[in-house]
């Protein structure tokens, strides 16, 4: 008897598990993922020498660990859509968006856990909007999400009138113990957060049918679709987990500083994509690793740290971004050449 049409489609989705288990060990052990780890090092030792060993500092260590997640958990997220062969420019736009929601919320006197659900909510919303945008309207994502930068990121301004706003994380203190506080009066709490959703991210990536698909979607969509795969919506729901990171992001930064400022985010865009670049992501789709991504955002906030403490003017970190990205880039061409020359 033949097998039917049902089974082949199982003998396909096994086939794609196997298949994405085996990338994760790869990925894990290949070039790319050992030699940002190797950098991330040396990066640590060249800072703690050109800075006197300020950067290795107890006070300098806690502020890298309390304010380097933040961004972190934003690239994650923007690492995760790129593999599925889209951009997010407006993830600064929807963090201080929401941060605005936040705020607002919290002026009348909502109960912050219910706030902050409905933040979270709110961030949702405007990554399903990218997400419909791009693929409904096929609409390159660097258009839509371009456009919506604009947008939230002006009606924040609007809005808010460019003031600042007081925030007293006091109101609740669990809150702000879940969020900023410190485990044993050592570690941040955003360190957790931050390998919590480095972690879930992974697993899903890696181990689950929907990264199968994100893989499948970001190398041939065509070809994802004739498996019968929905390609619109696997992008759409990336969209929509970056925007769930952006608004958890802009929550937690608000109780960390106990204020609201209309420039929250300014930037971050291009620092995530970054990230997500030197992580070994492809800026084609269908190439990454978690992994890569999570020590990508790690090797960004370093570099962004280590400037500051070494007192190089701020205005080097943009010739230096530029130049990581740039041989980033570069080396990850030279290696699915020389992969494509072997295979």
């Amino acid at each position: 008897m033949k097998p039917s049409s049902n089974q082949k489609g199982q003998k396909v989705k096994s086939g794609l598990r196997k298949e994405s288990k085996l990338r994760f060990v790869k990925n894990f052990f290949t070039y790319r993922s050992s030699s940002i780890f190797l950098v991330f090092i040396g990066l640590i030792l060249l800072f703690t020498f050109f800075s006197q060993y300020r950067f290795t500092r107890h006070a300098n260590i806690d502020v890298l660990l309390a304010l380097g997640p933040e961004f972190s958990i934003v690239a994650l997220g923007v690492g995760m859509l790129m593999i599925s062969g889209e951009f997010d420019l407006s993830v600064g736009s929807i963090l201080v968006f929401c941060s605005f929601i936040f705020i607002r919320l919290f002026e009348i006197k909502m109960n912050l856990f219910l706030a902050g659900g409905i933040t979270l909510g709110a961030g949702a919303l405007l990554g399903f909007l990218n997400g419909l945008i791009t693929t409904k309207a096929h609409i390159p994502s660097f258009i839509t999400t371009l456009g919506t930068m604009m947008l939230w990121r002006g009606m924040t301004l609007i809005l808010s009138q460019g003031f600042t706003r007081p925030f007293n994380p006091e109101v609740v203190p669990l809150f702000s113990s879940v969020l900023t506080g410190k485990i044993g009066g050592i570690l941040p709490v955003q360190v957790v957060w931050f390998g919590v959703f480095g972690l879930i991210l992974g697993v899903v990536l890696h181990f689950h049918k929907f990264g199968n698909w994100v893989y499948a979607t970001g190398d041939n969509k065509e070809a994802a679709r004739a498996m019968g795969i929905n390609t619109d919506r696997v992008k759409t729901i990336c969209f929509m987990i970056v925007g769930i990171l952006c608004a958890f992001v802009a929550v937690m930064q608000i109780v960390r500083v106990s204020t609201f400022s209309s420039r929250a985010g300014d930037g971050w865009e291009l620092k995530a994509i970054a990230a997500s670049v030197v992580g070994g992501t492809s800026l084609m789709g269908g190439i990454g690793s978690m992994v890569g991504i999570f020590l990508g955002a790690l090797t960004i906030s370093v570099i962004e740290n280590g400037l500051v403490v070494s007192r190089i003017p701020y205005f080097w970190t943009y010739i230096v971004f530029g130049l990581v990205i740039i041989s980033s880039v570069l080396s990850s061409l030279y290696l699915e050449r020389r992969k494509l020359r072997r295979g």
